[in-house]
């Protein structure tokens, strides 16, 4: 069953994804060769915490850490370690809080130092397939114009759509009703109304669409071992339309900063 949300609720996840969207940019300031993924998620859950919040992913079906750290061949669910990124690396950080009783979720695939161009292309694609997405969340359409346009894109593009993982209903839980596939039929699936709040979440990988579990339990990585990109946004329908209560805007500041200090 969706619960949609009213404009109050909505809000306080726009609060709660906004803090996500922080944290990220505070991930986008110090990530890089020679740091690890435990280094960023020790950092990102103080942060929250220092911002009145709880980290989101930490204990959920007793996940270990507060960020979900994928690198490479990894799509998602990885779990945070001591080996230093590498140049050439990608890795998706995906990051979770819970404040004032609502939650927010959000994702981006980071380039770590130079990265091979048709990788590059891959991250580009998979960040359009989102907007596409987005575009596609308005009341009267359905949930499969939302994996359609994801699908159709990647797929011109040669790329794999991940079928096992989803997007999703978000709110008081972390995961609710609907799920919303990468994947789809034009014209098919629920009716969007206002008042629905999503993460929509592409997962494009460069190969295969097969995707295999780790031996830990969580770490999901694809068939082929090629890599995979992973970006996500929480929206809100409001008044007919998209509302993105997440942002990118201070992962792209952060990262603008650092190389215009490089260049």
């Amino acid at each position: 069953m969706i619960h949609y949300k009213t404009r109050e609720e909505i809000e306080l996840i726009r609060e709660s994804a906004q803090l996500v969207s922080r944290t990220l940019g505070v991930i986008a300031e110090i990530i890089g060769p020679g740091v690890s993924t435990l280094d960023l998620d020790k950092i990102a859950e103080e942060f929250i915490r220092d911002n009145g919040a709880i980290p989101g992913f930490l204990g959920l079906y007793d996940f270990p850490n507060s960020l979900c750290t994928s690198v490479n061949e990894q799509v998602v669910h990885g779990i945070p370690n001591d080996r230093p990124l590498e140049s050439g690396d990608i890795v998706s950080v995906d990051c979770g809080v819970l404040k004032n009783g609502f939650y927010g979720d959000h994702a981006w695939t980071f380039e770590i130092g130079e990265v091979d161009p048709e990788i590059k292309k891959l991250l580009k694609v998979t960040k359009e397939c989102l907007s596409l997405g987005i575009e596609q969340t308005r009341a009267g359409n359905r949930f499969g114009d939302i994996g359609f346009v994801i699908q159709e894109h990647a797929e011109k593009n040669g790329y794999g759509v991940v079928r096992e993982l989803v997007g999703h209903g978000l709110g008081k839980k972390m995961h609710e009703s609907p799920e919303v596939p990468n994947y789809g039929k034009r014209g098919k699936g629920g009716k969007i109304k206002n008042g629905l709040v999503i993460a929509i979440e592409p997962m494009i990988n460069m190969g295969t669409k097969e995707v295999r579990q780790l031996n830990d339990g969580w770490t999901i990585i694809t068939g082929d071992h090629k890599p995979s990109g992973h970006f996500e946004h929480n929206v809100a329908v409001i008044d007919g339309k998209p509302e993105v209560l997440s942002t990118f805007e201070y992962i792209e500041k952060a990262l603008a900063t650092r190389e215009g200090i490089v260049a």
